[in-house]
């Protein structure tokens, strides 16, 4: 028996353990940059946000339809005079003198009420305008989402190419490490072998630590890109991010044609249209405002008077039920109305001018990021002919050191150099990316 109990605690233990496991086992995700934007558009959580303002902007446009419905409502009532009510009335209806009075209580003590009364609305051109105005209010923050998006989408472009780039980085500073190493241990023999300095082996490993410093700076510099793309995307910070896509020169230089340009393609720039449209419907509002409002309303009702509590038993229940037709006229309201108007008119103008503001900064941007990519791409040629050609000079250097015709000094000259262009033409290639993505969202095809 008591064997039995041990094995089954110990098949529960592992059953709990093996629960565990799979709670904090770190999720594996391998994202193109397709996959990172639609990762991010539902777990970032500006997105998320602006996406709960369209459902918060549908249950408002929701209270604004429910001005123009008929409203009910009912209503219990139950008195209890404690003490009658007294009234006085003229005493000569009594008998008695002129110009006295004889205090009367009228009423009963219990008196009870129920009633319905609904009110419908017939006509008010603010609620009307707030109904037309109900399509745009939704777009409008429909486009906020997309905007958001276009903002968190270049984001992830940028920092997505940077670490794709950064494997170039970590293959050439590898190959370099390998090298001096390779060289390291070619003059360590020939230091034994009485053909070189202790000086020149001195120098070696201190140009091979640094490469491995500069090595561990870039990987942690990837590592806190990777923290920034995954907080970027909304991602839990334990999960392993593998990134797919690959970064070329012809991938980068494809895709780039001056073939015009459309305002309307800016996400930023159909948002401002719809700003404009909402503040011509503030100005067709305030002015409607001048105009009477015309509500229907109607009342039902029963009521009951008791000397005794006995409100449900015996007794009649009288009736009262009417319609009412209210029309409200504004007269003067201190030029109030006057106000509002000009105010929305002003505010009209302020985003007309935000709109051709905006059409200059996207010419701007697009003339801009133009000259910058073609000024990216011809960079990338010349840094790669530079870096092959310090490439090949550093072989040849190393070749006649080999020799024993060059020296330590040519060979040390020759490395720095082909680390300085190799840096050059990551920089340049990175430039490049920036350049595309900049000039994609330029012209609003990113």
């Amino acid at each position: 028996m008591t064997r039995s109990i041990k094995t089954t605690a110990l098949l529960l233990s592992l059953m709990f353990a093996s629960w565990v496991s799979a709670q904090t086992a770190n999720t594996k995700h391998e994202f193109s940059i397709q996959q990172c934007v639609e990762y991010a558009s539902k777990n970032n959580v500006q997105v998320k946000n602006a996406l709960l303002a369209i459902k918060i902007q549908e249950q408002s446009n929701r209270e604004v339809t429910s001005a123009a419905l008929p409203t009910v409502s009912g209503s219990l009532g139950l008195t209890d005079y404690l003490k009658i009510p007294t009234t006085l009335l003229p005493a000569q209806f009594f008998g008695g003198a002129a110009g006295t009075y004889e205090p009367v209580q009228f009423g009963t003590k219990y008196n009870s009420s129920a009633n319905i009364q609904f009110q419908q609305l017939l006509f008010d051109g603010q609620v009307f305008v707030g109904l037309q105005a109900r399509a745009a209010s939704l777009e409008y923050q429909k486009k906020n989402v997309e905007v958001t998006q276009e903002t968190i989408k270049t984001n992830i472009h940028k920092i997505y190419y940077q670490l794709v780039v950064s494997k170039t980085q970590i293959a050439l500073l590898d190959a370099n490490i390998e090298r001096l190493e390779k060289l390291l241990h070619d003059e360590t023999v020939m230091y034994k072998n009485g053909f070189a300095e202790k000086l020149d082996l001195d120098k070696l490993s201190v140009q091979l630590a640094n490469l491995k410093t500069q090595k561990q700076k870039t990987l942690n510099s990837i590592e806190i890109g990777y923290l920034g793309l995954k907080t970027l995307l909304g991602m839990p910070i334990k999960d392993t991010l593998v990134l797919t896509d690959q970064v070329t020169e012809d991938k980068i230089k494809t895709g780039i044609a001056d073939s015009g340009y459309q305002y309307n393609d800016r996400k930023e720039f159909q948002y401002l249209n719809i700003v404009k449209q909402l503040n011509e419907y503030n100005i067709k509002r305030y002015k409607l405002s001048y105009y009477p409002t015309v509500a229907l309303s109607g009342v039902y009702s029963k009521q009951a008077q008791r000397t005794q509590f006995d409100i449900f038993g015996k007794g009649d229940w009288f009736t009262t039920s009417y319609l009412g037709l209210n029309i409200s006229i504004p007269i003067f309201d201190g030029f109030a109305k006057e106000s509002r108007i000009n105010q929305a008119k002003f505010t009209l103008l302020q985003t007309n001018n935000q709109i051709d503001n905006l059409k200059l900064s996207i010419d701007n941007e697009v003339k801009q990021a133009v000259l910058n990519f073609q000024t990216a791409a011809a960079a990338i040629d010349n840094q790669r002919k530079n870096m092959d050609l310090a490439e090949s000079v550093y072989n040849q250097t190393k070749k006649k050191y080999e020799s024993g015709t060059g020296s330590n000094i040519e060979i040390n000259n020759a490395q720095t150099d082909l680390i300085a262009a190799q840096t050059n033409y990551i920089n340049a290639l990175y430039d490049a990316v920036i350049a595309k993505i900049d000039y994609e969202k330029a012209v609003g095809k990113l």
